[in-house]
């Protein structure tokens, strides 16, 4: 018992952590509101929805449902069957992916038109979206002058906005435009949506513990955990400039993390909870980011792909905040505070926007091109949150990220050259994800 009380003392007097240039109201209450805590509680919730479904699809499965069920009349056969079996596609209802396409109008000036069109359409779209997702996550609201205001913490309840946003879209657009026939099984859908759900979710907890820039950083160097996966599971080989540019990536974030000025409010103790959210984050995107790939095998559109994961995402994010009964608190939240309900809204928007324009930029100039205007996105963001919430670089942490940068579009380019050549490139992570 006393060790007990012990371990929660020591982790109750854990500093509440965030980046931004404001001193912290007050320390956490209980250690319920400790992120790891809230991070359990999370996925219990999750794993209340996930594991009685599985054990359902399980059992139809093994039951045969498909030959032993069709005797039940109404819903519940072709509501079983498209969630756990799925559809087999017919060539009648087959209809051509979106794949880059050269356009009936091919001026240069045309092209160069819908190239400003998209890299406009993306900077807008996901630097609104990271300057709103700092300033929520970081500061105050309703401050005035005798009252500090209070904060924002429920980063689920955030994901559920973003998500219910991204599902109505999706929703929209496949009954607007014509889709392939939908064959894959639903439930398989819910695998990426748990890991969507948390690594969103780590993503926005990250924010209260270290700096967006380092955010940003952490995001660009994923490709090192990517190649290390690919190499210890799936035995992939690597040409000699990927290990070169990964080794200068690691560099790079390294020299930032190594030299950039202290933030006013961050600690060791509060930094290493702040890199352990980020690998989680890491962890989690590149799941989600393999099972989306392994989805596409059933030769659907990236907007069907879009509605599956959300739909699930806002079912296990609701049904969460239902059993915590953080959903009325939210939702009281944005009735005190106005302008919290506005971020919250547009930070979405720009969200499922800048989905839309992910998939149009990718079909018209291909992922190269894409990965270039989200390259030099990422350095912008960087140079936009230093300018607006005072973040403190230095100059060999600048230099850092320009070594994080040069190397991304080195990537690129090398990419590039092995096409021009006919060599066959090494699968790259794929561009069509979630937001």
């Amino acid at each position: 018992m006393d060790a007990r009380w012990w371990a929660v003392v020591v982790l109750a007097a854990l500093p509440s952590l965030g980046a931004g240039g404001e001193t912290p109201e007050a320390l956490p209450e209980s250690w319920t509101q400790l992120w790891f805590f809230r991070f359990l509680v999370n996925a219990a919730g999750y794993a209340s929805f996930m594991v009685p479904g599985y054990l359902m699809v399980q059992y139809f499965r093994r039951k045969n449902y498909l030959e032993t069920g069709p005797f039940f009349e109404g819903l519940c056969f072709p509501l079983v069957k498209t969630c756990v079996f799925g559809n087999e596609p017919k060539a009648s209802d087959e209809v051509p992916l979106t794949s880059r396409s050269e356009p009936a109008e091919t001026t240069p000036t045309w092209q160069a038109l819908k190239l400003l069109f998209c890299a406009a359409g993306l900077q807008v779209s996901y630097l609104t979206w990271g300057v709103l997702q700092e300033r929520v996550m970081t500061r105050s609201y309703g401050a005035t002058a005798t009252s500090p205001g209070e904060r924002f913490t429920d980063s689920q309840f955030l994901v559920l906005m973003n998500r219910v946003l991204a599902l109505i879209v999706a929703g929209l657009y496949c009954v607007l435009c014509k889709q392939p026939r939908h064959g894959a099984p639903m439930y398989r859908y819910s695998f990426a949506s748990l890991s969507n759900v948390l690594s969103s979710w780590c993503q926005y907890e990250a924010l209260k513990f270290v700096s967006f820039p380092t955010q940003v950083l952490a995001k660009a160097s994923k490709v090192i955990p990517v190649m290390l996966m690919g190499k210890l599971v799936s035995r992939r080989s690597y040409e000699h400039w990927e290990y070169l540019t990964a080794g200068l990536i690691s560099i790079g974030v390294s020299m930032f993390l190594l030299s950039s000025g202290p933030e006013p409010r961050s600690s060791p103790a509060t930094t290493l909870s702040g890199l352990i959210l980020l690998a989680g984050y890491i962890a989690f995107d590149s799941f989600t980011s393999n099972w989306q790939d392994a989805l596409f095998a059933y030769k659907m559109s990236s907007v069907q792909m879009m509605f599956g994961v959300n739909l699930f995402s806002c079912l296990f994010t609701v049904g969460s905040l239902l059993e915590q009964g953080a959903l009325l608190e939210g939702t009281r939240f944005m009735g005190r505070h106005s302008e919290f309900a506005a971020h919250a809204l547009l930070l979405s928007i720009c969200s499922a926007c800048g989905q839309l324009f992910i998939f149009y930029t990718i079909g018209q100039f291909g992922a190269a091109v894409f990965t270039i205007i989200m390259t030099l996105r990422q350095a912008f963001a960087i140079l936009l949150s230093c300018l607006l919430y005072g973040h403190t670089v230095t100059v060999v942490g600048g230099l850092g990220v320009a070594v994080v940068f040069a190397a991304l579009l080195l990537r690129v380019y090398a990419r590039g050259r092995l096409k021009q050549r006919g060599k066959k490139a090494v699968p790259v992570e794929s561009p069509v994800q979630k937001v």
